[in-house]
């Protein structure tokens, strides 16, 4: 029996790594597997404890207590911490910025990383984070590492924010992207860096359409080279 198909995209905060991974997954008609959202869920789950996401001690001891799910449910991820739907409550500023810190700690990486490996050999997936095709997944048979430049990124995100009723500024989201930049790609366990073999894509002014379209036809040119799994024509 042949392994499953896997797609590894890694990159930067806001570079869009969610939309276009769910749209390829749906187009493809594979599992999308939004790594993010586990660390995401951990940081929220330290600052709701009241505790500091930097504080390796209070991190580690909450983890035993900790069961965390993603769940598939008509083609959207749904995030569950202990039974309970977090989907919307993971996705503000300062639970980003928790997230980043949480995974700088290697028992947190330690905690979901069969969780994260399980998915993939059992389904095929798409799945982005900071460290899929570099430490998750290497074995994956596309890796792409999606980026753009800050400010590019932080539009995209104040913009979302706004649109969900966070009150924040640009100014705010870009230096929090700054600050979450270095700290990603600073850390000492798995840090923010592309794969060797993975294709390197800059979004930056694109809409999503025109990065979903690029990045369809790295999958296929890189597949129709070996496992021939075909995205379904237009």
């Amino acid at each position: 029996m042949s392994k499953p198909f896997s797609i590894a995209i890694d990159g930067p905060s806001g570079a869009g790594k969610s939309t276009i991974a769910k749209r390829l997954a749906k187009d493809m008609g594979i599992l999308y597997v939004d790594t993010g959202a586990l660390y995401r869920a951990i940081g929220y789950e330290v600052l709701n404890r009241g505790g500091k996401p930097d504080n390796p001690s209070f991190v580690e001891g909450m983890l035993p207590d900790l069961k965390i799910e993603l769940r598939h449910s008509d083609g959207s991820q749904r995030v569950y911490i202990n039974d309970e739907d977090v989907t919307h409550r993971i996705r503000t500023p300062d639970v980003s910025m928790a997230a980043s810190a949480v995974s700088a700690i290697p028992a947190v990486r330690r905690f979901l990383f069969d969780l994260q490996r399980d998915i993939a050999n059992k389904n095929d997936v798409i799945m982005d984070g900071r460290d899929i095709g570099t430490v998750v997944l290497p074995y994956a048979d596309v890796k792409i590492f999606l980026t753009a430049s800050a400010e590019d990124r932080a539009k995209r995100r104040y913009d979302e924010l706004i649109s969900k009723g966070v009150e924040t500024s640009y100014e705010d989201v870009l230096s929090d992207m700054i600050k979450r930049d270095y700290d990603d790609s600073h850390r000492e366990t798995a840090p923010l860096k592309a794969a060797d073999d993975a294709v390197t894509v800059d979004t930056s002014g694109n809409t999503l359409e025109q990065s979903v379209d690029i990045l369809k036809e790295i999958i296929q040119s890189i597949n129709s080279k070996s496992k021939g799994f075909y995205l379904p024509k237009e």
